[in-house]
């Protein structure tokens, strides 16, 4: 029994917890920054408010984590976030690929229970900044309701990823609310008037079918006029969770201290629509339907916007202009909404695509004037036209890892933020996200240690397509398609492709690439064919007069032609991939962009992949050879497609696939590093949706590390990840390498698209 008499006031017991950085937010952005860290040897204090992990992608808002891949329906091919946040997601895809969101909770606590240098405080609420002069943060004070604990958290570092920027708030840093105009940075997009007006709340339900009728009687506050919302129409009882994204408001409020009433009048707008759905009689299929679930905190999508050393605008995405700094991208559409949400009469969006990803800088990352705090998640230094974009969740996650790690050689080095700029350790930077997977465009990985650099690289096979294998598909030309294929520069060699057509008529195909390297947006036709079709089967030689500056996609496009089919192969094979032009509204895409001319956004077709089981390959026969799946790309620098494959492949036929790595002289090896293809091309959206496969399709599933004496280091099965660090136990005297890979299915080839020894 405790018994204790006090005269006084009591006060809550405090602990100090002393760390390298500590990370405050627990969304997908902080806890990627966290692991980051913590992998590299950093001490990290993860503080989150909320009981679970995971932010917006959590089970209490339950919003899909998507970026640059935008739900395939952009031009932004093999596209997925790398890093951490990849491997999140490839985790959850092959633990959940139902998109169960209190799987994906325990997914991440799993994530951060398994690194050791995390100290992660739930329910604890950051509330005050301490200070040791005007620009420097020396603690924080938080608070945890659940264990009446007081903390005080003190490191060199803090990164603010809290969404509403906290920290940064608390801090005395500088930052934003609402819409600059159009004249503070040019942006065409932005109002010719600088307004507060800013991105709503959104707030959703999920309903299950119990088998038998279910009743429903609506709470008093709950929405009785559901014609108060314009698109009130297009409620049903089929739709769910986030898919009803546009059920939006708080645009005019202040996003942060408003949040509160923001969230009380969406209830009243869900359990309105739930009303209608239940008791209005137009939807007799709901009639067994029950609420299971109404969001208790909605999901924000703008607040505070943080400056930094550098604003990105709209001029940066949209010309997808270059910085010395890069360290992370995005690709989301320009996606800004009407500040009155669900209850306008304008459209719940305007998304428009740049023609490929752009760079994020690394200036854009840290507070202008609070000299060590860094800025993650969707706080960091943009315009609100440009955060637009770069406010996403595998975008925000991308770009805190950037900063996390930038954290890590603050401490290595003794810099503050800033620091690694005017210090000249920008390139180290870059070279230590990109070692660990953090695609960058325009970079490549060079570490003068990486062994794999001086080897000479050979393959028991190598694919050089000039057939597929196996039967034909016959698919037809509903809509137009496109074979992407990896050609080299000069002269376009010579392909052929059978069509069958029901009667005469006449099909058109060009060869296309895109105007900028790197992008695949086919937006320049370098060659064009007629063909008369008879019916019945016709071989088509496709000879383009054309030649390539340099090596790139091209886009072998076949326009749409009703009574025609194509032959399509079920083969499939990293870096190869067809993509067809059709529409996916849920990105604002219908086949084709058309801005108006005053916004500043660029007119394009869409042109975009088909998810498995369909998006098979046109089955295009090159007599010449496409070679484009060397040994040697995987010391290239690049472990994912961009403008080639960038990977060895394995010809189908080869029995036992394997690649060897020989040195002059026998070489000390203490860790190797390997990347296999997780399809870069699949967004892997986290809840709601479904995937058609655990393991990604291209992923060796299982191999084998050996030396020259046939000794095997390593051994991996059921292999669903695509980076792997093998640390060995003692370091191995050996002048050869030996990786064996085992084809994924027969359908697949073994494909390797990195390695590097140290």
């Amino acid at each position: 029994m405790i018994k204790q008499d006090a005269a006084g006031m009591r006060m809550f017991p405090e602990k100090n917890i002393v760390v390298d950085l500590v990370i405050t937010g627990g969304g997908l952005s902080g806890v990627c920054a966290a692991i980051t860290a913590a992998r590299q040897g950093l001490k990290v204090v993860l503080v989150q408010d909320r009981p679970v992990l995971g932010g917006n992608a959590s089970s209490e808002v339950r919003l899909w984590i998507l970026g640059a891949t935008s739900h395939m329906g952009n031009n932004n091919r093999w596209a997925r976030e790398g890093g951490v946040v990849d491997e999140i997601l490839v985790e959850n895809t092959y633990r959940n690929p139902e998109g169960n969101p209190v799987i994906f909770d325990m997914i991440l606590l799993d994530k951060v229970a398994q690194e050791s240098n995390i100290t992660l405080l739930l329910n604890t609420t950051v509330y005050q900044v301490e200070k040791k002069e005007d620009a420097t943060i020396s603690a924080l004070r938080a608070y945890c309701s659940q264990n009446q604990t007081e903390y005080r958290l003190q490191a060199p570092l803090f990164l603010d990823a809290s969404g509403d920027g906290v920290v940064g708030f608390l801090a005395g840093a500088a930052f934003r609310m609402g819409a600059e105009k159009q004249d503070e940075f040019g942006e065409l997009f932005a109002p010719s008037e600088a307004y507060g007006e800013l991105l709503g709340h959104s707030l959703y339900f999920y309903s299950k079918d119990t088998g038998r009728p279910v009743t429903f009687t609506p709470p008093a506050f709950a929405l009785n006029d559901i014609t108060k919302v314009p698109r009130y129409r297009s409620f049903n009882a089929r739709e769910y969770g986030c898919k009803l994204w546009w059920i939006e408001y708080g645009g005019r409020l202040d996003t942060v201290h408003d949040t509160e009433t923001i969230k009380w009048e969406l209830w009243k707008v869900v359990y309105g629509v739930w009303n209608h759905i239940k008791n209005s009689g137009e939807f007799p299929e709901a009639a067994n339907l029950t609420l299971e679930w109404v969001g208790m905190i909605p999901g924000k999508r703008e607040s505070r916007r943080f400056e930094g050393d550098y604003m990105m605008i709209q001029q940066d995405i949209v010309e997808q202009r270059t910085h010395e700094d890069a360290v992370a991208f995005g690709g989301w559409s320009i996606d800004l909404h009407p500040a009155d949400g669900v209850f306008s009469e304008k459209p719940g969006c305007n998304q428009w695509h740049s023609k490929g990803i752009y760079q994020i800088p690394y200036r854009s990352l840290y507070s202008r004037n609070i000299s060590n705090l860094f800025l993650g998640g969707r706080t960091i230094s943009a315009s609100h036209v440009a955060y637009g974009s770069t406010r996403v969740m595998a975008t925000a996650a991308h770009v805190t890892q950037a900063a996390a790690m930038a954290a890590v050689i603050c401490t290595e080095r003794g810099l503050l933020p800033a620091e690694i700029i005017r210090k000249g350790y920008t390139q180290a930077l870059q070279q230590r996200l990109l070692q660990f997977g953090q695609y960058i465009p325009g970079l490549r990985y060079n570490a003068p240690d990486d062994l794999a650099q001086s080897a000479t690289i050979t393959a028991s096979s190598e694919l050089v397509l000039t057939e597929y294998p196996g039967q034909p598909i016959l698919r037809p030309l509903n809509v137009s398609v496109a074979q992407m294929l990896p050609l080299s520069a000069g002269k376009v060699p010579v392909m052929t492709i059978h069509a069958e057509a029901e009667g005469q008529g006449t099909l058109e195909v060009e060869l296309r690439i895109s105007g900028k390297s790197g992008n695949h947006t086919p937006d320049v036709t370098l060659a064009r064919q007629s063909f008369d079709l008879q019916p019945g089967r016709n071989c088509l030689q496709l000879a383009f007069d054309a030649e390539l500056a340099e090596p790139c996609y091209a886009f072998v496009t076949f326009f749409k032609t009703p009574g025609v089919q194509l032959h399509y192969t079920e083969r499939r094979a990293t870096g190869l991939l067809s993509v067809f032009n059709t529409v996916n509204k849920a990105v604002s895409n219908y086949g084709k962009q058309t801005p108006p001319e005053d916004i500043g956004m660029d007119a394009f077709e869409f042109w975009c992949p088909q998810r498995r089981p369909e998006g098979y390959n046109l089955d295009i026969r090159i007599p010449a050879g496409l070679q484009a799946f060397q040994p040697a790309n995987v010391a290239n620098g690049l472990e994912r497609p961009v403008s080639q494959p960038n990977a060895w492949v394995a010809d189908w036929s080869d029995a036992q696939p394997a690649l060897t790595l020989s040195w002059d002289q026998p070489r000390h090896l203490s860790h190797i590093e390997l990347f296999f293809d997780t399809d870069y091309d699949h967004p892997m959206e986290s809840v709601l949706m479904t995937h058609p496969e655990t393991a990604m399709p291209f992923c060796v599933r299982s191999f084998r590390v050996k030396d020259e004496a046939g000794n095997i280091l390593f051994e991996q099965t059921d292999n669903y990840q695509a980076f792997h660090r093998i640390d060995l136990p003692a370091p191995v005297r050996t002048q050869r390498l030996i990786i064996e890979a085992d084809h994924p299915s027969p359908e697949v080839p073994a494909a390797i698209c990195a390695v590097r020894c140290y």
